[in-house]
């Protein structure tokens, strides 16, 4: 079969393209641009990708053409698929076809946690010796890769509540039908398509009416949003995971010179190992993961062992380099309570230095506002901060900053760069934070501070 997938140079579409190929298929796409890693990795499959959407790279047609969430209509390769009546679906859906099905899909959701969380379970799996699939919003350290289509009936994916395509807004999570699912928290975010949280509640409690009795859900506890979420109807078996005696998953947690999770199963398993993950959120993580394969008969012990050789993923506290004593850091952080905590994390492995935070506040939510009056909270835990802020912001984010003399905002990231290779000195920990590539700036300031 061949797939042509518009939009292939996301990370859930260029690993939706390794399965494929993994399956037999013949796979091409089309895309605006291509960056690595993902134009990497697609370069290695062999993968033909056309840049743009000329509807020329449909022709001759493909037997389905799978359709990236970020295209919509008047699209020029869209309006070409509508007109000549080519089969095509959604990445979700073409999931749900031809890989999940007989599989034990272990989905990973919630506003934040979701991409280490699923590279924790990806990796205790695999540590436990049962390969398993994947397909995770990030590249794994331990991979190198962001999917696998693995040789067991365990699959692992990360389960974004972001709507599926153009012509199907539910979420892309109610297409997978876990038996396994963990909830890691539930905020607002992606103000774009969900007008609350309770709108976002409502996507989740569609997810959770289509598991089985038999399927086991994984939720924090205390957690006012999933407590409400599960209210409105639960039909599978609920354990609670956290860090009180009411949980059914308990961890102590040891944020010391070598961080170190203690945890406790419901049968009362106990195990313990120290982490490389920082930050007590990552805590949460690991109790989360460690829970998850517990469905495949993974013991606490084991799952923790796993954590010895763990990598990590892209773009999750990435120490990017060192120059003169300063190091510089790359972080997917793009909502207040991930900025915050992303932020305590880096400062309670330091024994000295500072912590200058850089932010583009670039996602959809954040552009629109909704998390104005948060922001400036988010960054309290850095001695200076940087702000490149975007040219269609729709709110005054001068006016909410006016008072923060430390936090100082850019509309030029050549400017910012300076700006920041002139206050940092040796000790200081730079930490860059966006849910999109930040004009390079990383490697740019790295750049800049050598010279």
């Amino acid at each position: 079969m061949h797939l042509h997938i518009l939009g292939i140079g996301g990370t859930f579409m260029a690993g939706l393209a390794r399965l494929a190929v993994a399956l037999g298929h013949r796979v091409t796409g089309s895309d605006q641009a291509l960056y690595p890693p993902m134009s990497t990795q697609l370069e290695e499959l062999g993968v033909i990708v056309s840049e743009g959407y000329d509807p020329a790279a449909l022709q001759p047609a493909p037997d389905v053409v799978v359709v990236g969430n970020a295209l919509a209509r008047g699209n020029p390769a869209v309006e070409y698929v509508l007109s000549n009546d080519l089969p095509y679906l959604s990445g979700p859906d073409w999931l749900e076809r031809h890989v999940l099905p007989g599989r034990h899909v272990i989905a990973i959701a919630g506003t934040h946690g979701k991409t280490t969380t699923a590279t924790l379970a990806t990796w205790m799996l695999e540590h436990a010796g049962l390969a398993p699939g994947f397909l995770v919003g990030g590249v794994l350290e331990n991979f190198g890769v962001s999917a696998r289509l693995g040789d067991s009936p365990w699959f692992v994916i990360e389960a974004d509540e972001y709507d599926t395509a153009f012509f199907d807004k539910r979420s892309k999570f109610i297409h997978y039908h876990p038996r396994t699912l963990v909830i890691n928290n539930l905020e607002f975010d992606h103000a774009d398509i969900f007008e609350n949280l309770e709108a976002i509640q409502t996507q989740f409690h569609h997810l959770v009416r289509t598991l089985p009795r038999e399927a086991v859900i994984l939720r924090p506890h205390p957690s006012a949003a999933i407590d409400e979420l599960l209210a409105r109807g639960c039909w599978s078996h609920v354990q609670r995971f956290g860090d009180t005696s009411e949980c059914d998953w308990r961890f102590d947690w040891d944020a010391g010179a070598e961080p170190r999770i203690h945890l406790t199963a419901p049968n009362g398993t106990t195990a313990a190992a120290t982490t490389p993950l920082l930050g007590l959120h990552n805590a949460w993580n690991v109790a989360a993961a460690a829970a998850a394969v517990a469905a495949a008969g993974v013991a606490p012990s084991t799952a923790l062992a796993a954590l010895a050789d763990f990598a990590s993923v892209k773009r999750r506290l990435e120490l990017r380099g060192e120059v003169g004593g300063i190091r510089v850091y790359d972080d997917f952080a793009h909502h207040p309570t991930a900025i915050a905590a992303t932020i305590k994390a880096l400062r309670a492995s330091l024994n000295q230095g500072r912590v200058i935070a850089v932010l583009e506040p670039r996602s959809n939510t954040m552009r629109m506002g909704v998390h104005q009056e948060s922001l400036a909270a988010a960054l309290d835990g850095a001695e200076r901060a940087f702000i490149l802020v975007p040219g269609d912001l729709s709110w005054d984010i001068r006016a909410v900053m006016a008072t923060r003399e430390e936090i100082e905002l850019y509309t030029d990231s050549k400017r910012m760069v300076e700006a920041i290779a002139r206050e940092a000195r040796a000790g200081d920990h730079v930490l860059i934070m966006s849910n999109g590539g930040f004009e390079n700036v990383h490697q740019r300031l790295l750049d800049r501070l050598a010279a």
